[in-house]
């Protein structure tokens, strides 16, 4: 029986992982509901990849639960939908566009199989929502990491999923791609209803569009509405640590108050524990 359309889309009750002696999250409450989008941050190491593979039903818990439409997620689940990180493709890679978009539809199990009408119409519509049609039958390898990227959106939605995970979508894209990238996926999930969980290690690019965020450091997580979260007081209570939290034209800036600097960027030391916050570079955990 179909669950009204007010019931959460993604439960996660409790939710502890640790590898170890290492706990990377605990006790992690969080609902998502139809057409919310929730964007997931945090430090390098801090868990927000395995968070992502736990809902994929990859990465088992340590405790808790995380349910999907009130069932207990599980591998290969058709109703979640999944963007990668760009990558760029091999010049020589001869899968077209449209064919990338296609396996959305059959799943990874089961191939494309024949080419139908209602199949080519759904590739089709999903090309066209995301503007993709003029390269739809050019190969991967020659698009642009923005054109790519455009046909991944496609192929994540062409099967219509409830939920739509999204994994660092926005790396390696220059800030003029960040920007269409993350509108066609607002754009998606307001249209479709679908759930969006996106982890990102900059929240400036999809900041109008977040309804919460889940921010992961010290194993713990915080999950509130972007101004209840990014303040100075929470986030030094999170890494233990004094850290200034600057808004500043429509942006936040995240200073960690003992080295009174703008982190801007990645350093590329994996042990700072706020130098991979909102401007990384956007390496995995």
């Amino acid at each position: 029986m179909d669950q009204p359309a007010t019931d959460p889309v993604l439960e996660v009750r409790g939710a502890t992982l640790r590898f170890g002696e290492r706990t990377l999250w605990a006790g992690l409450d969080l609902q998502i509901r139809p057409g919310e989008f929730v964007a997931v941050l945090g430090a390098n190491g801090s868990g927000k990849t395995s968070l992502l593979r736990a809902v994929l039903g990859l990465q088992p818990l340590t405790a808790g639960e995380i349910r999907l439409h009130g069932d207990r997620v599980r591998r290969g689940d058709r109703r979640i939908g999944y963007l990668p990180q760009q990558r760029l493709g091999n010049d020589g890679t001869p899968v077209r566009a449209r064919d990338l978009v296609a396996l959305g539809l059959a799943g990874h199990r089961l191939g494309t199989g024949l080419p139908n009408r209602s199949r080519r119409a759904a590739v089709d519509a999903a090309l066209a929502a995301v503007g993709a049609e003029r390269f739809a039958r050019q190969p991967i390898g020659v698009l642009s990491g923005g054109e790519q990227q455009r046909v991944r959106v496609a192929q994540a939605l062409v099967g219509e999923p409830t939920l739509l995970l999204a994994d660092e979508p926005l790396v390696s894209l220059d800030l003029s791609q960040q920007r269409i990238v993350s509108e066609l996926i607002d754009d998606s999930r307001r249209r479709t209803r679908c759930g969006v969980l996106f982890i990102t290690h900059d929240v400036n690019p999809v900041l109008g569009m977040v309804d919460r965020v889940v921010y992961l450091a010290g194993g713990q997580a915080r999950v509130g509405p972007v101004e209840e979260v990014f303040t100075s007081a929470v986030l030094s209570e999170l890494y233990r640590t004094p850290v200034e939290v600057i808004r500043t034209h429509g942006r936040i800036i995240v200073v960690g108050a003992a080295a009174h600097s703008e982190l801007e960027h990645d350093t590329g030391d994996p042990h700072d524990p706020i130098a991979h916050d909102v401007h990384g570079s956007g390496h995995h955990d």
